[in-house]
């Protein structure tokens, strides 16, 4: 289904659009011992980070230290996404230690070098994974495979997660391969669990109530009252993004880099985020543009006229709204008719694939972006 959806980038919505901003993040959130309800914030598995100079309780340590993994845990958190968590270096972990080295006034390498290591190492207390517990009301939650017939999905109130290990991954910032590698035989990794031999390929199973280990994904801590819409609040808990994050003044768009860096109203770069831009049929609209407003969780307009590899006799179709919407959970509208900066349904091809002009994130960067930006913000897309 993800495949499918990737393949339909959007040029055109009608959505209401909305805005709003918050203060400047901090990726170290002081420890509550309560585990919050969830109406009254984040879910009950928010990270709990420890104060400075103190030992983080993260469940059972693991069977591992996975030092990249740290690394990424700990730029997400200060606002250099380096898209999905899983431990290796790639494009988008190069461009998340760029974006921490250029507001650190580092030598900008793109590399996890001394230099970065060491000033890195003020959150060294932090830890690359965390054991939690899957909440018990996962369970109400309706999983199952969306039709691949565009006029079906249409049929649909929402399109929602398949699987749960899908809705982990994305609220941890992964994939279920990653979850499947930190939970060998269904057991959190350095609790003694070993793979059975005859353990079955694919995507791991899980269920509410199961202890598991993941990323240690943080900036998860939620205000309520900074969310009106309850949708959107039930959004930002489900991919464990936080109200606290940056205003932005301006965003600057690489194509040919592919990244998209934001700067607050002192010209200091607060967030970087690897992104999807273009192709050769519809090239990234190069020019000065603004955001005209956001739209959160919105239904997706399909117009096959706007597309060049859709036939103009398929049929115009409205889906509905979810994680898998073509456009992730979100819409950043601009002054530029029909283009806007989105999620995606599928996270591991940021950065990998093309897109009909449009600029695409990950859904948790996508709504991390949409709390930093309003009308009026300044995008900039260059070549």
């Amino acid at each position: 289904m993800r495949s499918l959806i990737a393949a339909l980038l959007p040029l055109s919505l009608s959505l209401s659009l909305l805005g709003g901003c918050e203060a400047e993040p901090d990726p170290a959130q002081t420890p509550d011992k309560q585990q919050p309800a969830p109406e009254q914030g984040a879910d009950s598995m928010a990270s709990r980070d420890p104060a400075p100079g103190a030992v983080a309780d993260a469940g059972p340590p693991d069977a591992e230290a996975r030092p990249l993994m740290q690394a990424q845990v700990v730029l997400e958190r200060l606002g250099f996404g380096p898209g999905v968590i899983d431990g290796k270096a790639g494009l988008s972990f190069s461009h998340a230690l760029a974006g921490f080295q250029e507001a650190r006034d580092l030598p900008v390498t793109g590399e996890l070098d001394e230099a970065t290591r060491s000033a890195l190492a003020r959150w060294s207390n932090i830890p690359a994974t965390r054991v939690v517990t899957i909440p018990q009301d996962w369970a109400a939650e309706r999983f199952a495979t969306l039709p691949e017939d565009m006029t079906a999905q249409a049929q649909l109130e929402r399109l929602g997660y398949e699987t749960m290990a899908e809705k982990l991954a994305e609220r941890f910032h992964t994939t279920p391969a990653v979850l499947a590698m930190l939970n060998p035989g269904g057991k959190p990794a350095g609790t003694g669990a070993a793979t059975p031999p005859s353990a079955p390929a694919g995507e791991p199973q899980f269920a509410p109530g199961q202890t598991i280990r993941v990323p240690n994904v943080g900036a998860d801590a939620i205000d309520p009252a900074a969310v009106a819409d309850k949708d959107w609040l039930a959004t930002l808990r489900a991919l464990g993004v936080g109200t606290r994050q940056s205003e932005v003044e301006r965003i600057l768009v690489d194509e040919s880099e592919g990244w998209l860096k934001a700067y607050d109203g002192e010209g200091q770069l607060v967030a970087i985020f690897t992104v999807t831009t273009g192709s050769q049929h519809d090239p990234l609209p190069i020019g000065d543009w603004t955001v005209k407003g956001v739209a959160y969780n919105p239904p997706f307009a399909f117009d096959p006229a706007l597309f060049w590899d859709v036939p103009d006799s398929a049929d115009k179709q409205r889906l509905p709204p979810g994680p898998n919407s073509p456009v992730g959970v979100v819409w950043i509208d601009l002054s530029k008719e029909h283009y806007g900066i989105h999620g995606t349904p599928v996270p591991e091809a940021i950065g990998r694939t093309e897109s009909h002009g449009c600029v695409r994130l990950t859904n948790w960067d996508a709504a991390r972006l949409a709390l930093m930006v309003g009308p009026g913000t300044k995008v900039e897309f260059r070549p």
